[in-house]
């Protein structure tokens, strides 16, 4: 490294043997990085191809209100979307206000007083809790008649395929499966595994709708749910497929009627898609996804180096150092709260926007456990910028995901060291 970078990063408050470490370590990861360049330019191509074909212009930017009727940019978008993940229809709205809202939104639409939810994959993620009912909540899939199975992942990260079998039954109209690993230490699913999943449930149960949870997922392989048999794939726009630029929004691609029960439910019965204007932010939609292939790389990148270092420095991480990545995650384990907070506390000093906020854990609309979150995003909330978040339970495990750009993750991890160096939790 030369002096002049050495000598921003110590302006930065990170210490020569910081960056030195971790420089070390990032010689060592070249070859796995160059994979994720190609993945990001075939996607990229992807994302072009998508653009090409529906014919994208300067008019799918114009802002509307109101109604929203006949929202070209809005309906184009939806194109492009359904296209590009090989779906039958698409929504993408800035009235899906987030990812959790847009997974409620496909199975409050898709189901019915008397229907069964299965997760197959074990416990969904701690927000879902109150959607489904597990954690009684108003309004909740419990609330409306709905009932929900759950078949836990073996020990080892496998499928309990008996289970999974014993618990479809006549009622099971929806399976969910969740490809990220939520507040657990689990495998994140590949497209590859999940489409195994798929076939499993359809040789038990032919006519079961498959959603899949692919939250922090898009763009991390070169094939997506849709690919294997998913009926729906559904996201966050202020995660992967926003590129960093939308400011809200979600999706749900997929079947046309499972599309379509989703706009009613969304909007209005007889209204449906017709409605739901733009506003000023469908731009940032397009351009968004545009950049998304290559942000998306930018944070797996920043990942597999925060694996590595505090592998290396005797943590528990989940993805380890050396496995492949399904989801832009990793999860390192502190056993301990001091870590855990220390950890959030570089991420956040190393943010753009509120670097001198001192995170502390506290309790969060949908959250069980009190949680710790780090976030100086130019969006609130956006993980797929530099972010990290862990409940504030055993086995005090950080979740850390996003960089804009590898330069921004890669200094934010290395302030998350320089925080874990001053408190003396690390000697390097």
């Amino acid at each position: 490294m030369n002096d002049a970078l050495l000598k921003q990063y110590k302006k930065l408050g990170i210490d020569e043997d910081v960056v030195e470490f971790g420089e070390k370590i990032l010689k060592e990861l070249e070859p796995r990085f160059k994979r994720i360049d190609e993945i990001a330019e075939y996607n990229h191509l992807r994302v072009m191809e998508a653009f090409i074909r529906n014919k994208v212009d300067t008019e799918c930017f114009n802002v509307t209100t109101g109604y929203g009727y006949d929202d070209y940019g809005r309906d184009t978008l939806e194109k492009v979307y359904a296209d590009l993940f090989h779906g039958e229809d698409a929504l993408v709205r800035p009235q899906i206000t987030c990812g959790t809202h847009a997974l409620a939104l496909a199975l409050f639409s898709n189901l019915r007083p008397g229907d069964e939810l299965l997760s197959p994959v074990g416990k969904p993620y701690d927000t879902l809790e109150s959607v489904i009912g597990i954690r009684d909540a108003v309004g909740s899939l419990k609330e409306y008649g709905i009932s929900y199975s759950q078949v836990d992942l073996l020990p080892d990260g496998g499928f309990d395929f008996e289970g999974i079998k014993k618990a479809i039954n006549e009622k099971t109209k929806l399976v969910t499966i969740q490809r990220s690993k939520g507040y657990a230490t689990r495998p994140t699913l590949s497209v590859e595994r999940i489409g195994e999943l798929i076939s499993f449930i359809r040789s038990v149960k032919k006519d079961v709708i498959v959603m899949v949870d692919n939250c922090y997922g898009e763009f991390v392989e070169e094939i997506e749910p849709l690919d294997v048999g998913a009926n729906m794939m559904v996201g966050s726009l202020i995660k992967n497929l926003g590129g960093g630029l939308a400011p809200i929004g979600g999706y749900i691609v997929g079947d046309k009627k499972c599309i379509e029960n989703a706009a009613y439910r969304l909007t209005s019965p007889g209204l449906g898609k017709e409605v739901g204007a733009s506003l000023s932010v469908i731009k940032s939609f397009y351009q968004g996804l545009f950049f998304a292939p290559n942000v998306v790389a930018s944070a797996l990148k920043g990942a597999i180096f925060a694996a590595n270092i505090y592998e290396k420095l005797g943590f528990s991480v989940h993805p380890n150092a050396t496995e492949d990545r399904f989801d832009i995650i990793q999860a390192i384990t502190f056993n301990d709260p001091k870590g855990l907070i220390a950890f959030c506390e570089g991420i956040q000093a190393g943010a753009p926007v509120d670097s001198y906020v001192k995170p502390e854990p506290s309790d969060m609309p949908g959250y069980e456990s009190k949680v710790i979150m780090a976030a100086g995003a130019f969006n609130q909330g956006s993980s797929i910028e530099l972010s990290a978040d862990g409940p504030l339970r055993e086995p005090y495990t950080a979740f850390f995901q996003g960089g804009i750009t590898y330069q921004h993750a890669k200094q934010g991890i290395l302030m998350s060291l320089q925080k874990m160096k001053e408190k003396g939790l690390v000697k390097l």
